[in-house]
């Protein structure tokens, strides 16, 4: 049996670049329900921009903008909006993560470096993926500190209630026209990961748009990578949309698992989180299509909840509408009862609905 040259403990955060951090910061307080952790900025130290660190369960989110017309961070804002740079992975050897994906063809963005406080040594290593987005490698089991050496605790007064999120269930990216085999070679070739599911246009189309994936995963399934690409239809997809308005390659959206998805979309709903909705026809014949579920039809039906099943079990899903002005960033909010699949069951019915927004925002 093949030994896992690059074993992750799954995901340590993700990194958003954005253009005011401090609101950002409270946007994903009030609306989504993370946690205030830490904090490092010009009381830090530093002088080129800020960084806020929110926490629910185990997903960690960090927010950076650029305190300077001039850096990577505004340059990246201003080309992209807000969006996605790192997706860092927990790993138990950073150095070593690093030198097995370089060396299987991976372009370093970060050789492996010691920061040490206190609180002891955290190392870190980085690789480029598609578009600007990249993985940072995170050794922390020497460390103690509250999230990485250089920052302090953010303890302020206003700290909403969790809305019950749990962990990242998987992670989209989107990358260009005939670029997805590339990035899916990638992933298998450089970090070891398996071809979990793949859908053409066959699977993911309706009358105007279209699109492929191959979702990607580590041999553990701690870590699931979607990548989509366009595919030719009458009509602009969303995929051909969010690269036009991101300009490249990228980060898509962030599947966050719950326990209860009525429940939590109920709540992110009363803190202004707006979502897509399938028709209401979609419901009449759910039942037939999905078999018996444990949760009652009216509250799927009246939040708008998508259910689909495979051979493992059955998922209940819902996507959010853009959380930004350019379309590009959204979440799926997600609950497995045992299934393994990504809801291909719903792909016409989700799509047909994105296609109405997308017509109301006069890209289709």
């Amino acid at each position: 049996m093949q030994t896992d040259f690059l074993p992750i403990n799954g995901t340590d955060y993700i990194e958003f670049y954005v253009g005011n951090a401090k609101q950002a910061a409270h946007y994903y307080q009030a609306a989504f329900g993370f946690q205030p952790l830490a904090y490092a900025g010009l009381e830090t130290g530093l002088k080129d921009r800020t960084t806020y660190v929110l926490r629910q369960d185990k997903i960690t989110f960090v927010l950076t903008s650029s305190l300077v017309p001039d850096s990577p961070v505004s340059e990246h804002c201003k080309l992209h909006g807000d969006g996605i740079k790192v997706i860092a992975l927990w790993v138990d050897d950073a150095r070593k993560s690093w030198e097995e994906t370089v060396r299987r063809g991976a372009k370093s963005c970060l050789e492996p470096c010691s920061d040490k406080d206190t609180n002891g040594e955290v190392v870190l290593s980085g690789i480029h993926t598609y578009g600007e987005t990249l993985h940072i490698f995170v050794e922390r089991k020497n460390y103690t500190g509250i999230f990485l050496p250089g920052f302090v605790s953010w303890d302020p007064v206003y700290k909403p209630s969790s809305v019950g999120l749990k962990y990242v269930d998987h992670l989209v990216g989107n990358v260009n026209w005939g670029e997805m085999n590339t990035w899916a070679e990638f992933y298998h070739e450089v970090m070891g990961f398996n071809q979990l599911i793949s859908f053409d246009d066959k699977d993911i189309s309706t009358e105007f748009t279209a699109l492929m994936s191959k979702v990607m995963a580590s041999s553990n399934m701690y870590i699931k990578f979607p990548l989509n690409e366009p595919a030719h239809g009458k009509k602009k997809s969303q995929i051909e949309e969010y690269i036009e308005f991101y300009h490249g390659a990228g980060a898509q959206h962030v599947a966050m698992a719950t326990d209860n998805i009525i429940e939590t979309v109920i709540e992110l709903k009363n803190r202004g989180v707006e979502f897509l909705r399938v028709p209401d026809t979609y419901y009449d014949t759910l039942l037939d299509r999905v078999g018996k579920i444990d949760e009652f039809l009216a509250p799927i039906r009246e939040q708008g909840i998508l259910v689909d099943r495979d051979e493992d079990g059955y998922l209940l899903q819902i996507f959010s509408k853009p959380v930004q002005d350019r379309p590009t960033v959204f979440y799926e909010i997600i609950q497995r009862k045992g299934a393994k699949s990504f809801g291909k069951g719903n792909f016409k019915a989700l799509f047909e609905s994105i296609e109405l927004e997308q017509e109301r925002r006069g890209t289709l």
